[in-house]
């Protein structure tokens, strides 16, 4: 059987991946065979009607065929306990799917969410063609997910996180974790681990800021590793449980390639090969705004202030660069176009900065100084005056590197695939299933270490 499950949350409550391990909790005392880690799915970045991450979940086990019923009412007891449908905004999904395989179309569907806008009708036919059972409430949008997360197998690249979730006496409050413990955790594990910490604002972003029931999140490479990040790590509160999450997140899988501006969609996220065509600006809230166009087109890109590097990298560019840009295209209103909102950018060739210069002394070999437009110059040292001099045109040295240019790691959306995992992608890896990879705690005044 594989469980899909999607949008049981708010902005101000709830959380998918915790009434995902109360489910698991409970399959686990009913002996099923669970086949893969539970997949944390995250769907395209940018739809307008996303809470928080746009995360789905899907659980894939074994089981007698008698306690198919059960499962099922289960599992949809738990969705309407947990679920925040009174909420507006929240239209939890929930998809059953009892087949060995994945069938190609429903994988090619959940690339589809991904990358761009999948509707409820599309959603809905594949539930019928297949044969699975779906089970919606309110607009019913997050069946989509649900279906989504099935069909994610996670065949290509992948990562594993593992999240450790507060009792519930201390939901809403401050969370608790040892911050120099996290630094220590990951300067031992780098680069088997990656956005856990900001070194540029020197602060932890393992721990969500909402009033969700999640305490910290250690995002790895392998199970072993975020196991042994959560070892590191010292709770100052209880934990409740902890469960590992095999992941599309930090893979990139959300960015499609596009060869020109003529094909951009708005709520896609692109890679785009194209040519400065002009200068960076400063504009309010210290955003950076420049332009690139190709033979079809032009579109403004921009850098937002969080961003660290990136910002400080486009605010560089000229005129003439060759580069590719790679972020979100956002939706045209009356008052705003087409824009691109950057993620990375890979700089390919640099063109030459010209600057106007003032010319030197042929004596003392110092820069002149300029006695007023049209007026010449004058040295400074000698006091010689040289009426007929005009600027020269010279070439500056410039301090920008070719190479990626990634968003810095607080304001790096879940998919965006880090600096540091370059080089470690998993192309079809096996996956190694560890037998310890989710553990609840009875007694909660004991430490939160297995």
């Amino acid at each position: 059987m594989h469980i899909g499950i999607d949008d049981t949350d708010s902005i101000k409550n709830g959380c998918t991946t915790y009434l995902a391990t109360l489910l698991i909790d409970k399959l686990v005392q009913m002996n099923v065979q669970f086949q893969d880690y539970p997949a944390l799915i995250r769907l395209n970045p940018n739809v307008p009607w996303k809470t928080r991450g746009n995360g789905a979940i899907c659980l894939r086990f074994c089981h007698p065929s008698h306690l198919t019923n059960g499962i099922k009412q289960l599992t949809l007891n738990l969705l309407e306990q947990y679920s925040q449908t009174n909420n507006k905004g929240t239209n939890p999904g929930l998809v059953f799917y009892q087949h060995k395989q994945i069938p190609q179309e429903l994988i090619s569907f959940s690339r589809q969410t991904e990358t761009s806008i999948v509707t409820i009708n599309q959603a809905v036919k594949l539930i019928q063609k297949i044969g699975a059972d779906a089970i919606g409430y309110n607009t019913c949008r997050g069946i989509i997910g649900a279906l989504a997360a099935i069909g994610e197998t996670l065949t290509d690249d992948y990562t594993y996180e593992l999240i450790a979730y507060r009792t519930t006496a201390n939901w809403g409050t401050k969370r608790c974790v040892d911050k120099e413990s996290i630094f220590n955790m990951d300067q031992i594990l780098q680069p088997k681990v990656f956005n856990n910490i900001d070194t540029e604002k020197n602060r932890i972003i393992i721990t969500p800021r909402g009033p969700d029931p999640i305490l910290f999140g250690i995002r790895g490479e392998s199970a072993e590793v975020v196991k042994h990040a959560f070892q590191l790590v010292k709770p100052l509160e209880p934990v409740e449980q902890w469960v590992i999450f095999r992941s599309n997140q930090g893979t990139d899988a959300h960015l499609t390639r596009v060869h020109s501006l003529n094909n951009l969609k708005c709520y896609n996220s692109i890679i785009l090969k194209a040519t400065v065509s002009k200068n960076p600006q400063v504009v309010p809230v210290r955003h950076v705004l420049f332009s690139v166009k190709d033979a079809f087109g032009e579109v403004d890109c921009i850098a937002y202030e969080p961003t660290g590097d990136l910002r400080r990298a486009a605010r560089e560019l000229v005129i003439g660069d060759c580069v590719e840009v790679i972020g979100a295209v956002n939706r045209t209103t009356k008052t705003k176009s087409l824009t691109l909102n950057l993620e990375k950018i890979n700089i390919l060739s640099l063109n030459q900065k010209l600057v106007q210069q003032n010319p030197f002394c042929p004596d003392c070999q110092k820069r002149l100084k300029s006695m007023g437009k049209n007026q010449g110059f004058r040295c400074e040292r000698c006091g010689k005056k040289f009426v007929e001099h005009k600027k020269q045109e010279c070439v500056l040295q410039r301090s920008l590197k070719l190479g990626l240019y990634v968003a810095s790691a607080r304001s790096q959306r879940h998919l965006t695939k880090p600096l540091r995992r370059l080089g470690q992608e998993k192309q079809g890896a096996p996956v190694v299933f560890i037998k310890n990879w989710y553990y609840r705690y009875l007694d909660q005044s004991v430490s939160s270490k297995m």
